[in-house]
């Protein structure tokens, strides 16, 4: 007889594994999730935006909770930029794939800088929100500008 633990154990693990094995059935879907990412997490960065601009009032909460978003849906999209993702519906450029050492540190350097927002927009300053956010919005440019085609 198998302990309750040791049979929860398995569970878990099978459970744990099954999302990574099936996560992506066809390459569409592997752009369409990347894509969906991007667009959160371009949606909550664009709210950081309008605030550090001053297109709408500074909100000390808004901020933390977009900027919390932000770091969060960062680490999403990566995941979808498998074989076989380079056709389709995407404007991924090749050297995502010929690149992937490059791509990835880039993807990392960004996760990083939003990370930083996130605790930054915590503290509630606008000045140290809006240094924060420009250092954030440089890394996502500098990987547009290599990897994204227009």
């Amino acid at each position: 007889m198998k302990s309750p633990l040791s049979i929860a154990a398995v569970v878990a693990a099978l459970t744990m594994a099954l999302p990574a094995a099936a996560q992506f059935a066809k390459p569409e879907d592997a752009i369409k999730y990347r894509q969906s990412g991007m667009s959160l997490m371009a949606a909550h960065f664009g709210r950081l935006g309008a605030m550090a601009n001053g297109k709408v009032p500074f909100d000390a909460n808004a901020a933390a909770e977009n900027a919390e978003v932000v770091a969060f849906v960062s680490k999403l999209p990566f995941s979808g930029f498998v074989e076989g993702s380079d056709k389709g519906n995407t404007k991924a450029k090749p050297e995502i794939w010929s690149e992937p050492d490059k791509f990835r540190a880039g993807a990392r350097n960004m996760q990083g800088e939003a990370v930083k927002l996130s605790l930054v927009a915590k503290g509630g300053n606008l000045d140290r929100i809006k240094a924060a956010f420009g250092e954030t919005a440089k890394t996502c440019k500098g990987c547009h500008d290599t990897y994204r085609a227009q």
